[in-house]
């Protein structure tokens, strides 16, 4: 039988289990323990490798961590696990929508969709506007690839090494390089970050980048701008040479402007406001039979056949969809570029999400998310103290569990109600996580972002950091927004 001092929300779940019996304390201690145990596991033992699944584990952890606290304070078992199965449930189409967004990526690899939008993103390259238009490559390349670090392991090191040649100091080409790939990111229905925010929130993938749009356009705007001026106060010398570049992917693949239709009609299909799931699978498909006519070779190398059948064309397009494939160009910089894990490579993701849900599904049910929630509440009881303290979390936790996904996940599960509770839609949520959770984590050394591209781009976050002005300006506008009430969303009552 059901605690008289716990209650549930209504068939909406729109509000927060609350225990009385709980304290602060005992609320915030299995946050405690899961933060010690994710900066341990990430910044002493795993490292960049810790998302492969012992973040996971970790989560898992906490969650026993939490029903212990709740066995204490006479929650049941039952009732735990019954809020846990609610939380998974609400991620059902999250997690249908990142198996498709998996699956997109594969065909519009090997369709050749986005070799050509990095093929003439590369030419736009000019000596005299340089850092902007870096900006702008890896703005490009990162939405059409989904992925800051694919792009900082692929173009970003080519443009470090062609701002070297230009005289131009590696912390502002790596600052351009960053701030156009988060800016991507953060666009990209490819994304994992961009999809796992709306499933924390309890919003929908296209309804939060079309929300983001209000915060990111303004501050990448301000970006260029910046760039701009410093690009005109700073001698450049030489050309930068891509021909090897744009060479190697000529050769490999059949480059054309009409594959862009693939792409303009799935955006249509987004601002028709068709549900994601059928946009996503259109496109996959449309991708597929695109690779087909426009890369039939590529096609035969994937299904490991010497003609194509109708049977090597479905094993081909298939693999893109499900596994991961990779096409090899003449240009060992750029074959990490084309490479894609289809739905598999979603699946760390997922079951990030699923972990996630057993620490936030406990945590619900033990009353301590309400507890925390109620507290912050009361230092911050205005809207703009809820976006602050929302995005002070998710700084904080770049900080200390190191990691972006659970700077994301954390604060999204612990503030996902209060938003509600306030009247607020979920898109201020999860445009509030990605605006400070998302970005944040590239200026912080030892999480796996910072260490990742330091790494990567051979540049260290001391060095870039001023100049990844991106990265810091988002949360600075989200809250200016907040602050003014501009753009606020609120719930539609039905």
């Amino acid at each position: 039988m059901q605690n008289q001092d716990i209650h549930s929300s209504d068939s909406s779940n729109n509000e927060i289990i609350s225990n009385k019996e709980l304290n602060i304390w005992e609320a915030v201690l299995p946050v405690i323990i899961l933060v010690s145990l994710l900066f341990y596991n990430v910044y002493y033992a795993f490292g960049n490798e810790a998302l492969d699944g012992s973040n996971q584990f970790i989560l898992l952890l906490g969650g026993a961590a939490a029903a212990i606290v709740g066995f204490f304070n006479k929650v049941s078992y039952t009732q735990m696990i019954e809020e846990v199965a609610k939380n998974i449930k609400s991620t059902v189409g999250a997690i249908l929508i990142l198996l498709l967004v998996g699956s997109l990526a594969g065909t519009w690899l090997i369709s050749g969709i986005i070799p050509s939008m990095i093929y003439y993103g590369l030419q736009i390259l000019n000596p005299t506007i340089f850092l902007p238009a870096s900006v702008i490559i890896c703005a490009i390349i990162s939405i059409a690839t989904g992925s800051s670090w694919t792009t900082s392991a692929t173009v970003g090191i080519a443009l470090i090494g062609i701002g070297e040649t230009l005289g131009i100091a590696t912390g502002m080409t790596a600052g351009a390089v960053l701030s156009g790939a988060y800016f991507g990111d953060k666009m990209s229905p490819l994304s994992d970050t961009t999809n796992l925010a709306p499933a924390m929130a309890g919003g929908e993938l296209f309804a939060h980048i079309r929300y983001m749009m209000y915060t990111t356009i303004p501050t990448i705007t301000l970006t260029l701008i910046i760039f701009i001026i410093i690009g005109l106060t700073i001698n450049t010398t030489g050309t930068p040479e891509i021909q090897d570049q744009l060479i190697a992917i000529k050769n490999t693949f059949t480059i054309s402007h009409w594959l862009f239709i693939v792409p303009a009609l799935v955006i249509g299909l987004i601002v028709k406001k068709t549900p994601p799931l059928i946009a996503l699978l259109v496109g996959t498909l449309l991708g597929g039979i695109a690779a087909i006519i426009a890369q039939p070779e590529i096609v035969m190398n994937i299904a490991q056949s010497d003609t194509l059948t109708f049977n090597s064309a479905y094993i081909g397009v298939m693999k893109a969809m499900t596994v991961d494939v990779a096409v090899e160009t003449s240009n060992a910089s750029l074959n990490k570029l084309f490479s894609s894990g289809g739905m598999s490579g979603m699946l760390n993701t997922i079951w990030l999400i699923l972990c996630a849900m057993v620490f936030g599904g406990i945590m619900d049910a033990i009353g301590a998310l309400s507890r925390i929630s109620k507290t912050l509440l009361s230092m911050f009881d205005s809207v703009f103290g809820l976006f602050a303290s929302t995005g002070l979390s998710c700084i904080i936790l770049n900080a200390t569990a190191s990691d972006q996904y659970l700077a994301i996940v954390v604060p999204g599960r612990m503030y996902a109600k209060a938003y509600a509770d306030k009247g607020l839609a979920p898109e201020n949520l999860s445009r509030t996580l990605e605006d400070t959770g998302t970005v944040t984590s590239a200026l912080i050394p030892y999480n796996t972002c910072g260490a990742y591209h330091s790494g990567v781009l051979g540049v260290s976050v001391a060095d870039y950091f001023i100049y990844t002005i991106f990265n810091y300006l988002s949360p600075i506008v989200t809250l200016i927004f907040a602050a003014f009430q501009i753009k606020i969303k609120k719930l539609v009552q039905l």
